[in-house]
């Protein structure tokens, strides 16, 4: 015999579930029935982590661990914000938190969530050099350079940025000094060759590795956007903004739906790095024009930082220069490529 369920009950059949008395309709709108739910994770401290949920929540100290292996010693809450106190991170060390979180409800959800360690020594750095038109002999690749002495470990640069992004490299710990740079190739081989470099220069090989910079390789990189991007730098995942360069040779009149950036992604990018600091608009809202036009650069005529530049987060602050004067591994050539 078959039962066909009139559509009258159909909304009421999940209540009918169990023995007891059935709730009144009425009352199960106010019912919690969702358990809280992560929105942000990240290392506030040495010994601090910060986990933000969307409802006030606690945690069940036996049933959180850390890997690679840090102590719990305390969790504060219920609250929206639990802050968790470990044992000393590493610096930059990607890190696994897995725990279960409940609400006044009792309303239960385990999680998975990852989070950087801790680096109370991030140097000061920029994105000093860049290539968006590589070749086989000349992929595309970012130079950063150093400002004051530190500890890389936990340091992020994007194509693209946070909340949006196709490839990104987060640095591991390592010790660098003011002046000194870092190039970080966007389109490696995979020969086996493609070292990346914490103490010895000279260590990596592949195409343009560098013996007077720390070589990096994004692993799968397929390269930069060429004529319209976001590039950024930020402390650590979560952290915030070191530097960043809008480049784009597009115009507001480009288009029609994206103010002339050619997509949603690409204004949703430029509109990020602008609120974050990492860049300046002329007017109440950033556009194509604000940004460093790439026209005219290849694998060899690089876009520049000019070494003058006081980090205006502008279009002043770059140029490109002629045919084989990129300067990779060392300070700039003011000199300006003239078509």
């Amino acid at each position: 015999m078959k039962i066909k369920l009139l559509p009258a009950l159909l909304g009421t059949l999940a209540l009918i579930v169990s023995c007891g008395p059935v709730p009144d309709p009425r009352s199960v709108k106010d019912v919690d029935l969702h358990p809280p739910q992560i929105e942000s994770i990240c290392s506030t401290g040495p010994s601090e982590i910060s986990i933000t949920f969307d409802e006030e929540a606690s945690l069940a100290p036996e049933k959180t661990r850390i890997t690679p292996a840090l102590a719990v010693t305390e969790t504060t809450g219920p609250s929206k914000e639990i802050l968790v106190h470990v044992a000393d991170q590493v610096p930059g060390v990607e890190y696994s938190m897995e725990g279960e979180a409940r609400d006044a409800s009792g309303n239960a959800t385990s999680f998975l969530a990852t989070f950087y360690g801790f680096n109370p020594n991030v140097p000061r750095a920029l994105i000093n050099e860049f290539i968006t038109q590589g070749t086989t002999d000349h992929p595309d690749m970012i130079e950063l350079k150093v400002l004051s002495s530190g500890n890389m470990g936990g340091v992020v640069l994007y194509q693209g940025t946070p909340g949006s992004f196709d490839d990104r490299l987060v640095f591991p710990a390592f010790a660098v000094r003011e002046g000194e740079f870092i190039i970080v190739h966007f389109k490696p081989s995979g020969d086996g060759t493609e070292l990346n470099e914490t103490t010895d220069k000279a260590a990596s090989g592949g195409t343009d590795a560098c013996a007077t910079a720390y070589d990096f390789w994004v692993a799968g990189g397929r390269g930069i956007s060429g004529n319209n991007g976001v590039l950024s730098l930020y402390q650590r995942p979560g952290g915030a903004v070191m530097d960043g360069v809008l480049y784009s040779n597009r115009t507001s009149t480009s288009d029609e739906k994206y103010r002339g950036f050619g997509s949603a992604g690409t204004l949703a990018r430029a509109e990020e790095l602008v609120h974050d600091g990492g860049w300046r608009a002329a007017g109440p809202r950033v556009n194509p024009e604000d940004a460093v036009n790439p026209d005219g650069s290849t694998s060899t005529r690089s876009l520049c930082r000019s070494s003058g530049s006081v980090d205006t987060d502008t279009v002043a602050d770059w140029h490109i220069v002629p045919t084989r004067k990129a300067t990779w591994g060392m300070d700039n050539s003011d000199e300006v490529y003239a078509p």
